[in-house]
């Protein structure tokens, strides 16, 4: 006999009438149909792992796929506090290596947890696995866990990348503290050299010819694939074809204050008020002060950001998906008319704003996945305007600030203000700029119902810059620094312990390209 459904009162979605829990949160996006997925990183020291890591788990943190990054360059600074010289990464120091295969091997054990206990459907092993014997170590692991593999090489030959990466990201690494450039530059260059003699490239055509893999080859020139075996392979890396490393500035803001704004409505497709008029005015002389170079401008299809584009006096490309929220039968109420005429939904999208869907319309998650062409389009350009809505700039923001679904829909983003955001190493710094022009305050702060329960959404991401800090981490492995051979420290240096994170600074990995 068919089987009875009863509507979700927060998702509007069809679930069995029986005593089965809700839909789990690691349902919000895409879901993987067979096993969790480990992604090993590959490639020499300053080579840009560490960036596609914590790039890529944003991203698929963002569309809904719980990811974390498991970086084994932090599990070997917290095994030994001292860093010396190169000669730590030296083949032939053995003693050494027992510790970097240990703090592998904790590593994969945290892999293991979080994929198994946590609810985790992608890890991303983060580390140069240079070797076919660490590489098959992997394969190995996944394969007595039940996990998928997929490898990403970055592959960089260029000798200016290479030491612009050094120099902009490795000499601030815990490694380097309190030593001089010119030393750590030289440490790290031959660091780079104890890898590159035992170094064995992923062999698509010969000998890894039956593994998942892409081989990023100079900074995204050229791009390898090698048996994609799913649906979330082929996003990532669709993902990573789209990504540069090119300098630009992103501009987000809302369209001018509108005569719904006004009157305190949602949605609908009013025009601007005399306020949003003179923003739009104002627009225009800041665009014009950035003096950028083929500036791209996106708008919405709604009359407001149209009119709002129109004053600047440039072209301008129109984006169905940045259209504003469906507030589907609450559109153009006020929220008064809305907790009078429907209390029951007023109060279930206090309870869960994230995942609440408007009846007949559509909830953050629902705009999240409207928004990733424009995210991936966003990724393709330099610099980019995009004028838009309340809602989708708080999504647009979520992904380049790393926030969880849970922050989300509170994040501030107040009329006549320009966020301008700057992509760097490892995230994005943001700069608010008001325009001086006044505007009523459409931000609704979380109600304080909602602030008491339980946050069902924890930071996924293991690095996560300027966003809200993780909770402490607690030590992983014993320190091992006493099984290891002490080697002469580096000239210009101060041998200290070093925290595994410095303050106001993201953990430092193997590689970013900036």
């Amino acid at each position: 006999m068919p089987m009875e459904l009863t509507q979700s009162r927060i998702q509007k979605i069809w679930l069995p009438n029986d005593n089965r829990p809700a839909l789990p949160r690691r349902s919000c996006g895409p879901q993987l149909a067979n096993s969790p997925t480990v992604i090993v990183m590959v490639g020499l020291p300053a080579r840009g792992k560490t960036y596609i890591s914590k790039k890529l788990t944003r991203y698929l943190n963002w569309i809904g796929v719980p990811t974390k990054v498991f970086n084994v360059g932090e599990y070997r600074r917290e095994a030994v506090k001292h860093y010396s010289s190169y000669d730590f990464f030296r083949p032939d120091n053995e003693e050494a290596m027992k510790v970097r295969r240990q703090c592998a091997m904790a590593a994969l054990r945290d892999v293991k947890l979080y994929l198994t206990e946590e609810a985790g459907q992608i890890a991303v092993f983060d580390a140069t696995n240079t070797t076919r014997e660490r590489r098959g170590m992997i394969l190995n692991f996944a394969k007595e866990n039940g996990f998928k593999v997929f490898f990403i090489e970055s592959v960089c030959n260029d000798p200016n990348v290479v030491a612009t990466n050094v120099m902009e990201v490795k000499l601030s690494s815990p490694d380097y503290r309190d030593c001089n450039s010119t030393d750590a530059m030289e440490d790290f260059m031959k660091r780079i050299n104890c890898y590159q003699a035992s170094y064995q490239p992923l062999d698509p055509d010969d000998y890894d010819r039956e593994l998942s893999l892409i081989k990023v080859i100079d900074v995204g020139r050229r791009f390898l694939v090698n048996k994609v075996q799913d649906h979330i392979q082929s996003r990532i890396v669709y993902y990573l074809m789209n990504i540069h490393v090119q300098p630009r500035t992103i501009y987000l803001c809302r369209h001018g204050e509108s005569e719904f704004n006004l009157k305190g409505r949602i949605g609908g497709d009013s025009g601007l008020s005399n306020r949003g008029k003179k923003f739009a005015v104002a627009l225009n002389k800041f665009v014009e002060e950035q003096n950028l170079k083929d500036l791209k401008i996106w708008t919405s299809q709604l009359k407001r950001t149209i009119q709002t584009a129109e004053a600047l006096q440039l072209p301008y490309e129109q984006w169905k998906a940045l259209n504003e929220i469906d507030a589907g039968v609450c559109e153009e109420m006020t929220y008064e008319e809305i907790r009078e005429q429907h209390p029951e939904e007023f109060a279930l999208r206090d309870q869960d704003k994230y995942y609440y869907r408007y009846p007949s319309g559509e909830s953050y998650q629902d705009l999240v996945q409207r928004l990733e062409p424009v995210i991936m389009e966003l990724e393709r350009q330099e610099n980019v305007l995009v004028i838009c809505h309340q809602a989708v700039m708080r999504c647009l923001l979520a992904y380049f600030l790393d926030k969880s679904a849970d922050e989300m829909p509170y994040l501030k983003c107040p009329l006549h203000t320009v966020l301008k955001l700057t992509p760097v190493a490892y995230g994005c710094r943001v700069e608010s700029i008001s325009l001086n022009i006044e505007a009523v305050n459409t931000h609704r702060d979380r109600p304080e119902e909602a602030k008491k329960g339980p946050n069902p959404l924890m930071r996924r991401n293991s690095v996560t810059p300027l966003a809200s800090p993780e909770p402490t981490k607690k030590p992983r492995i014993n320190s091992l620094e006493e099984h290891v051979a002490v080697s002469p420290a580096l000239p210009g240096c101060v041998p200290q312990e070093v925290p595994t994170q410095m303050p106001g600074q993201p953990l430092l990995g193997k590689a970013c390209l900036t």
